[in-house]
């Protein structure tokens, strides 16, 4: 049986202000106090899961597990049918370079690993969202969403981030950088996540 949230705080595993504002936006009508990682000083866990799931669980127990509070974590990225489902977990992972994170160079790359392999198009992808809620005493509740799509190129628009300007999302003819973020924010992988958690642990 699916456990509900009651209590009145929650840590988000993250050192990402933008997530967290994110998702304090998203939980905002439930009147919850949220923490991330970086307000408990806790480091960032080793992911070295096989799935979203794996790696959404090793950063959320963590968190729970450091604070003695409930806490919620978010493992996402985009998997490419043509490249055998990469980058996939390692999405991030594709974006580092000697000076940082650079997915302008990410998605070039991308693209010339496509073009090499003389994959067909349309170029299907699909990105995924796999939030998990877990509490001090082990237990947990997993939730997934899915936004099927394609890879194009040129990358196309400057809002959102990562791999959005190469990503164009089913039944739209613009990529999800090239949509306003509220747009983007309704229909989009996160949001099918968030749909399923908020229905089964705090409606």
């Amino acid at each position: 049986m699916t456990r509900r949230f009651t209590g009145d705080s929650l840590v988000v595993a993250t050192h990402n202000r933008g997530k967290l504002d994110e998702i304090a936006a998203l939980l905002a009508p439930y009147g919850i106090a949220l923490t991330s990682n970086a307000d408990h000083g806790l480091p960032e866990p080793v992911e070295d899961g096989a799935t979203f799931a794996d790696n959404a669980r090793i950063k959320a127990h963590a968190a729970a597990r450091a604070t003695g509070l409930p806490a919620l974590s978010d493992d996402s990225g985009i998997a490419i049918d043509a490249l055998d489902g990469a980058p996939g977990i390692h999405t991030a992972d594709w974006a580092e370079t000697p000076q940082g994170r650079d997915f302008v160079h990410a998605m070039r790359h991308t693209h010339d690993l496509l073009e090499a392999a003389g994959a067909p198009h349309p170029r299907t992808a699909q990105f995924n969202c796999t939030l998990c809620l877990a509490w001090p005493d082990g237990h947990d509740e997993v939730f997934a969403g899915i936004m099927p799509g394609r890879v194009v190129w040129p990358m196309r628009g400057k809002l959102g981030h990562g791999y959005d300007p190469i990503f164009q999302p089913d039944g739209y003819d613009v990529t999800f950088a090239q949509m306003d973020r509220w747009e983007k924010n309704r229909i989009s992988h996160r949001a099918r996540a968030f749909d399923k958690l908020i229905a089964a642990c705090f409606a």
